[in-house]
């Protein structure tokens, strides 16, 4: 099997998955409880936040355990709208959000709230001089992810974080899952007040999620209970998904550095083969994430392409997972300008360190016979 759609999921590591079947064996209790078991359920959670923290450099009371990148999304945005609307109503985003935002802030905009959408050239990057021009003084939230998820353009961070610092009344809030392990995001020297991040992305498990939250701020909960993580995700805490995200995150920031450079060489081979084809248009920038290569074949529908790669046990993928299944253009690559025919016809290639160029080039083989073979049907029918 050759996997190519490591956006959507990555494989769990055999390591995350004997660490969260052993906890959840032999440390069952809830660690809210004050019996012995309760404790050395709690000191596991204890370690487990302050290990995250150490990698992430920041305070281990600012990692915050969710279920994944859609709840932290939600949380920081809408738990920053209830937080902070009598100071204004106003929050600025992307055309290329992950739906998670994106459909977040549409929900919010039925509440009254005002969204700017921020444009993105054909690299799929915002203007931070444009981004700046739209600060108003009732703003407050900025809500921008790091890497997309279906080209793979990074966003200045680390500008745009000194921008929402010279207002005090906005926040900062940055969808960091498909960059965690990736590609380098410093949180705490890029003016960052929450960020996201997701568990089954790297190799760790479903259902679990980091969420940061500045210590100095408050957000307003996206429901109530028992007060756990600092009453702002009460609810019994996943410890056994807790210590799974901790080891796949050391497992991948391990092999960070190396593994970038093996991304970039598989990357840059399947560039090169990919920009010979006739009719196949690349939609990712040469400088964006190692490893998301999103293409268009115009005149192919997209899952007719992917269902005949599967057919050979070769798997990609069309948009995110989250809206992939739905029958309509690619908002993100119509937001850089592509056209209808290539945004309608978006196929997304994503890597993991697992991958290997051997792989590569058998993808590339097998996707040209596909091509071949669905050129000939159309000939046939054309007669």
């Amino acid at each position: 099997m050759i996997y190519f759609d490591n956006s959507a999921t990555t494989k769990p590591n055999p390591s995350v998955l004997s660490s969260f079947l052993e906890v959840s064996e032999k440390f069952f209790a809830n660690p809210s409880s004050i019996h012995p078991l309760g404790g050395e359920s709690e000191k596991l959670l204890t370690a487990a936040r302050t290990q995250i923290a150490q990698i992430l450099q920041v305070e281990a009371n600012e990692i915050i355990f969710t279920s994944g990148g859609t709840e932290g999304n939600s949380l920081a945005i809408k738990g920053i709208a209830e937080q902070y609307q009598s100071r204004g109503k106003h929050i600025i985003t992307t055309m290329i959000e992950h739906p998670s935002v994106y459909e977040t802030c549409k929900a919010l905009e039925n509440k009254g709230f005002d969204i700017t959408y921020l444009p993105v050239n054909e690299d799929g990057i915002i203007s931070v001089d444009t981004l700046e021009k739209e600060i108003r003084e009732d703003t407050i939230l900025i809500s921008i992810m790091h890497v997309n998820h279906e080209i793979g353009s990074i966003q200045p961070i680390e500008q745009i974080g000194k921008i929402a610092k010279k207002h005090p009344k906005l926040y900062f809030h940055v969808d960091g899952v498909q960059g965690l392990g990736k590609v380098p995001l410093h949180i705490k020297n890029s003016g960052i007040d929450l960020c996201t991040f997701s568990g089954h992305k790297i190799h760790g498990l479903n259902g679990t999620g980091v969420f940061y939250v500045n210590n100095k701020m408050r957000i307003h909960p996206l429901f109530h209970g028992g007060e756990q993580e600092r009453k702002i995700r009460s609810g019994t805490e996943n410890l056994a998904g807790a210590v799974a995200f901790a080891k796949a995150l050391r497992l991948i920031k391990d092999k960070e550095i190396e593994g970038r450079k093996h991304l970039k060489s598989i990357q840059t081979y399947l560039r090169e083969e990919l920009e010979e084809m006739d009719g196949i248009y690349l939609n990712s920038p040469t400088h964006g994430a190692p490893q998301i290569l999103s293409i268009s074949a115009p005149g192919w529908k997209p899952e007719v392409i992917i269902h005949k790669l599967a057919e050979k046990n070769i798997y990609i993928s069309t948009k995110s997972a989250c809206s992939s299944k739905q029958d309509e253009p690619s908002r993100v690559v119509l937001a850089c300008g592509f056209g209808e025919d290539r945004a309608a016809s978006a196929l997304r290639i994503s890597l993991s360190y697992d991958n290997t160029k051997e792989e590569a080039m058998t993808f590339i083989e097998v996707f040209k016979e596909t091509i071949m073979y669905l050129k000939k049907v159309m000939e046939k029918q054309s007669v």
